[in-house]
Parts: structure tokens; sequence; C-alpha cells
């Protein structure tokens, strides 16, 4: 699915006894300010003062579907439009409200007046709401929009987005047992099942020529490609395409891959590489058929605009407040220490190739897990630092210094009783992973 800006519905109210040319003036204001910090506008600036021009907007919005919806309250009206879009609009609301000087004259706009008799209304009717009280170019404001804007846009897109569950979870692996009717309930998405046995039949019949090309571009980003094994890595770089073209066919936004014991057993590679290359792509992809572990990549590249990774947790260092993820060697080439050159490598037990080697590039990550640890969907979110360090065991490998702390983390996953994967990508997006939640009726877990 390609990367769209977020779509931000627009709907200046106002009441015609109050002053309609500041109205007009403080909305043009606001459709300035948005425009300048590149916000996409469906609808006009003109106010809307009656339910007529109420139902004209709606109709707007069943053609060109927002993905947020921005009520600003012009001057003063009662609940009954902002109500009626809000029953009516498939989007999460946001009311703006515009203060007005105190300079002892008329009362002109009364914007809070309105926005509170909204909030009312919407509260007893059980719709949910946010708010903003500032001017047009109060940063703080035009900051919150874009993070509702862009948890909207990640709400919308859920609908409707396809994972390829390739295979079944491992026995034991209860962590990666997908529970279907819920995901599509609550979240709009569908799991498709694709055979294994389809994907290594694919993988045998692909053009020695395409694995070839493949190979010579894999090797100007690795090294180390011609000292593996040249029949198991082909058959790494044959998953690829393979996987790749079922994704493109099928539709799909996302895998999750079974990628043992039958890829080592039956195909004679490792599926990490394969992997890890389509994760750069960004067709996320998460190992032992997780398929809420890709679900949650696919959420975290959305709102980064990068790859993600989904990893495992494997040893915490309380004492020096670290804590080391790993994964075989499936981590985004993107995610690699500049001062380090990727490796290609062999599965550290099954000994088959191809795998990518490398520590993790420091900087600010965010990390996140649609966890079923309780039953019901929560959504566990951290933050931390990844530090620059050598790498702790072969494979993938990142230091990492939670927020919270390495202690107070290591508990809470163990209390909790949470799934063995982390989906992590780089930069702070909590904020909006929070407002995410709360759009879809998550409880959220911080650690």
């Amino acid at each position: 699915m390609a990367d769209t800006p977020p779509m931000i519905g627009f709907v200046p109210i106002a009441r015609p006894t109050f002053d309609v040319p500041l109205a007009q003036e403080m909305t043009q204001q606001v459709v300035r300010q948005l425009a300048k910090a590149g916000f996409s506008l469906v609808g006009t600036p003109d106010l809307v003062m009656d339910a007529a021009a109420v139902e004209t907007r709606i109709r707007l919005f069943d053609v060109n579907p927002p993905d947020l919806l921005l009520v600003l309250q012009a001057s003063f009206a009662d609940s009954s439009m902002a109500k009626a879009l809000a029953e009516r609009v498939d989007a999460p609301l946001l009311l703006w409200a515009l203060p007005e000087p105190r300079v002892g004259g008329r009362l002109r706009l009364n914007s809070f007046c309105g926005i509170n008799l909204a909030g009312h209304a919407l509260r007893r009717a059980g719709l949910a709401y946010e708010t903003i009280y500032a001017t047009p170019d109060d940063p703080s404001a035009l900051a919150k929009v874009g993070v509702l804007a862009k948890a909207a846009a990640v709400r919308r897109r859920l609908r409707g987005t396809r994972i390829g569950r390739v295979g079944e979870n491992p026995a034991g692996f209860e962590t990666c047992i997908p529970n279907q009717p819920a995901l599509k309930a609550q979240l709009g998405l569908e799991v498709v099942g694709i055979d294994l046995q389809q994907v290594f039949a694919g993988v045998r019949a692909q053009p020695q020529e395409k694995i070839a090309a493949l190979a010579q571009t894999v090797r100007q980003q690795v090294a180390g490609v011609d000292d593996m094994d040249a029949v198991a890595t082909n058959g790494t770089l044959g998953a690829f395409l393979t996987l790749e073209h079922i994704a493109e066919k099928e539709q799909l936004d996302g895998l999750a891959v079974r990628c043992w014991p039958e890829f080592f057993t039956d195909l004679g590679c490792s599926a990490c590489g394969a992997m890890s290359m389509l994760s750069n792509k960004l067709l996320p992809c998460s190992c032992e058929s997780d398929v809420n572990g890709t679900i949650t990549q696919l959420i975290l590249q959305w709102i980064s605009g990068e790859p993600a990774f989904g990893s495992d947790l494997v040893s915490f260092d309380t004492a020096e407040d670290v804590a080391i993820l790993w994964h075989c060697g499936l981590a985004p080439l993107s995610m690699a220490d500049p001062s380090v050159q990727p490796r290609a490598t062999i599965h550290s037990n099954r000994r088959m190739p191809l795998l990518m080697e490398f520590p993790l590039k420091p900087g600010r990550v965010t990390l996140a897990r649609l966890s079923e640890a309780t039953g019901e969907f929560r959504l566990v979110i951290a933050g931390g630092e990844m530090i620059q360090a050598p790498p702790s065991f072969t494979g993938t490998t990142g230091t990492l210094r939670f927020d919270s702390g390495a202690a107070v983390v290591m508990d809470a996953i163990l209390r909790e009783g949470l799934e063995h994967h982390l989906s992590l990508t780089y930069g702070d997006h909590r904020e909006t992973l929070l407002a995410l939640a709360k759009m879809l009726d998550l409880p959220v877990l911080e650690l």
C-alpha cells in the first residue's frame, strides 16, 4: 500500500448571530496555518451554519472519507451540528475552539462555550472526541493535529489491511497464535493463510537468472555472501523473490512466516535473510508466524515512515541498565550501525545461510507490541535509546537503554506474561501510538 498523507475533514461551524466576519477571518487563519504545516484538507473554509450545510459536508465526506474530522468552533453554535457530524462521519473527531481578546466590548465569537456544549452532548451520547483551545498559529495545537492525523491515518489503513500467514506457529509458541475474528472486528484487518509448501514450490521454480541478479545486489550491501553455501544462499534469495511475488499477487501488507523447522529441513536454507530484505523494502515480516508481531511492525512503519524490526528480548543487565535485543539475522539492513559492515552469516543453531549479521545503529527508538497476553488486545509501548556497542551475540543485536530502566521493564514483561517478540522503529513515536490506541479502544501498557 502506497504511503499517502493524512486527509483531514474540515468543518468550520458558526452561528449567524455572532460576529460572522471575524469567524470567517479566524477560519482563514486556521486554514493557512494548516496548509503551512503540510496538512491536506477535505472541505472548504465556508462557514457551516445550519443543518443543510452539515448534510452537504457529510455527502462530501462520503465520497472523500477523511482520516481525521476537524470541527472548528469558529463562533458559538449549539451542539446539534457537531453531534450530527460525529454520528455520521467515520473518523476520529477533533474539536478546536478559538480564544478571543478580552477588550471589554462585545463577546464576538464565544467559541469556548460552543465547544463546551458540543463536548457535553458527545459525552452523553458515548461519542469520543479530542479538543484544542488555542489560536490558529499555536505550535502545540498544530503539533496535536499532526499526531492525531497520523494516528487516524493508521487507523483507517488498518481497515482493509491483509496479513499473509505463511504456515502455522510452532508448537509451544502461544505468543504467535492469531485471533483472526477479533483482529477483523477490532482492527478491521484480514489474515490470509498461505501454505508453506506452496512457498517452497515457488522457491524451487525461481529462474536462476533472477536469483543471480538479486545475489549481485545483495553483494553490494552485505560482505561475505560468496563465503556461504551457494545452494542454501540461493534458496534464501529465492524465498525473497517468491514471498515478494505472493505479497504482490495477494495484495498483502505484511507477512508472518513459519521460518523453522521446515525452511531448514525441507528447503535447506534459512528464511531470515529473505525477511530482512522484505522488511527493508517496507513489507514487514515476522518469524514463527507471528501475525500480531507483523501488525505491530506495520503500525510502527506507517507512523515512522521507516522499516520496523520484530525482535526477541534475550538479556537484561540491571547493573549496566541495558537490555539486549536479538534475532538470528532478519533485521532490516537500514538499521545497521553505519560504522560496521553487515556480513552474511549462517543460522546459529541450524548452521545454514543466509542471514544478516550486524549491530543495530545508535539512536532513539520506539518499541511496541499488539499484545493478547490477557486474552484481549492491548498495546504495549516503550521508549529507549539504542546505544553503540559491539555485538552481544551472533546475528542481529542491539544494546538498548529503556527510558524506565532495565529492571522495571524486565519485571513488567515477566509479571504481565508478555509475548517474547517486541517490535521497534527509530524515532520517538509514543504520542502517536497512544493516540492510536485510544482511537482503536485498546488499553495501553507502558513499559
